[in-house]
Formats: structure tokens, C-alpha cells, sequence
């Protein structure tokens, strides 16, 4: 096992990069995440992993698949230098992101569509239910939080390996799904129906927008319907990832 002591080495100043710079994240198609959940998650995909990150003196649990694992010891020091959370369990895993070619996009017939959602607790919480309702995949418009933010992966907890979740531009993939005759049902306040009054689709894509502005204006003239939750209490509105989760779950009943 490779041990690293200094925070000064070339390895851990890249992996503090990768935590808190989507710029590096972006350059390196790489990222990490933190925790023993996560990281048991990861190994699940084991050709994801880079290397994985001990703090001296932390045990591993005895079933994880660690064969063909590049394993690497840290001092308190240096797992400190690369922790994102306050109270780390002292355990990392280095990753690559995955890349879905076009032959995988074109088996993805249940989608959720993100178009400028900023909080990453936000966009975690519904990759996480959109990987709960069954869906096959995410992709993140314009304007939203960094996938692989580690706010994001902790809110996530660990659906990343479990569905493809990528960018793209919402208005080409609008384009692209009514090619492929999907629904996109977007989500609005004016000229939409109630969401109870939409029968199943077999096939569709759920477009949600920002926490303040919703979706852009540009963005719901594509759409093939919209949609509304209707407010039967008091509040303002509803959480965008709530909505999502309300949506998606009676789309895929």
C-alpha cells in the first residue's frame, strides 16, 4: 500500500483540486467522494476508481472488494487537507466520471430534465429520486449546481453509480427526444394542467426549472404539455426537488 505523508505532494494537491474546483472536475473527468457509503457505493463500480484514500488508522470494512483496488494510506494531516465535510469518517475514493456514448442515450426513454437548478443539495435530492422512481436518466441544463459538487454526491448518496446523470443543452435534447416521439412535460404556473389530470405515459421526460424563476420561458414553448401541483395549503410554493419527486413518482406509477 502507497502511504503519502505530505500535503505538499503533487497526488494531494490534485485531489483537493478535485474537491473543491468544478474547473478541475471538468479538465480531469474526475472527482471524489467521502464516507464510508459512498465509498462502498464506488466499489461497486470498481473500473470507476482511481485510488482509494485511507487516513491512517481507520479500518476497512472486511467484505469490500478491495482486489485490483490501488490503495493509498494518508496521515490525519493530509485526509484533513482533503476533507470536505467537518467530523470526516477518514475514508475516499478517487473516481472518473462516466461517459455515456450516443448508442447509451438512445436506450434512455425516461428522463429527467434539469434546466438551471443552483442549489446542489437540490440537484443531489433528485438525482437521488430519480434514481429511486426507476428513471433512466439525468441531465442538467444550463445555470445548474455541478453534478459531482460534493454537496451534491452527499445529497445524492450515491445514485451517481447507479444512473447516468450528464449536461447537455435542454433545448437540443427537447429537440432530440420529439425525434424519438417522448413527451416532454414541463413544469409551469400558467397554461398547465393539473399533474392528476395526465394519464401514464409510457415513455416521457420531466423538465423542472429553477428554485425561484422555474422553468425558462424559451424552454416551456417545446414542451409537448405542461403541468402544475396545485397548492391546497398556504405556502408559496413547493421545493423544486419535492415537485420533482411528486411527479416523477406519478409518471412511473
Amino acid at each position: 500500500m502507497k502511504r503519502i505523508e505530505s500535503v505538499q505532494n503533487a497526488q494531494v494537491k490534485h485531489w483537493k483540486k478535485l474537491v473543491t474546483s468544478r474547473k478541475e472536475r471538468d479538465k480531469t473527468g474526475e472527482y471524489i467522494v467521502e464516507g464510508f457509503h459512498l465509498v462502498e457505493e464506488a466499489l461497486k463500480n470498481k473500473d470507476q476508481v482511481i485510488h482509494l484514500i485511507i487516513r491512517e488508522g481507520t479500518a476497512l470494512p472486511r467484505q469490500w472488494p478491495l482486489d485490483d483496488v490501488a490503495l493509498v494510506e494518508v496521515t490525519e494531516k493530509v485526509a484533513k487537507e482533503i476533507a470536505e465535510t467537518e467530523t470526516s469518517q477518514g475514508v475516499f475514493a478517487h473516481c472518473k466520471q462516466t461517459v455515456f456514448t450516443g448508442a447509451d442515450q438512445a436506450k434512455w426513454t425516461k428522463l429527467l430534465l434539469i434546466d438551471s437548478v443552483q442549489d446542489p443539495g437540490n440537484i443531489g435530492t433528485m438525482i437521488r429520486t430519480a434514481d429511486a422512481a426507476g428513471i433512466d436518466a439525468v441531465v442538467l441544463g444550463k445555470g445548474c449546481a455541478d453534478a459531482y459538487n460534493p454537496k451534491t454526491l452527499r445529497s445524492a448518496q450515491g445514485s451517481h453509480f447507479h444512473l447516468p446523470v450528464i449536461r447537455g443543452d435542454l433545448s437540443e435534447w427537447i429537440g432530440i427526444l420529439k425525434q424519438r416521439e417522448i413527451p416532454v412535460y414541463g413544469t409551469a404556473l400558467e397554461n398547465a394542467v393539473d399533474y392528476r389530470e395526465v394519464e401514464k405515459p409510457e415513455r416521457f421526460a420531466l423538465l423542472v426549472g429553477n428554485e425561484g424563476s422555474g422553468v425558462q420561458k424559451e424552454l416551456l414553448e417545446k414542451t409537448d404539455q405542461n403541468v402544475i401541483i396545485p397548492i391546497l395549503g398556504q405556502a408559496e410554493s413547493l421545493n423544486v426537488a419535492v415537485a420533482a419527486g411528486i411527479l416523477l413518482y406519478k409518471f412511473m406509477e
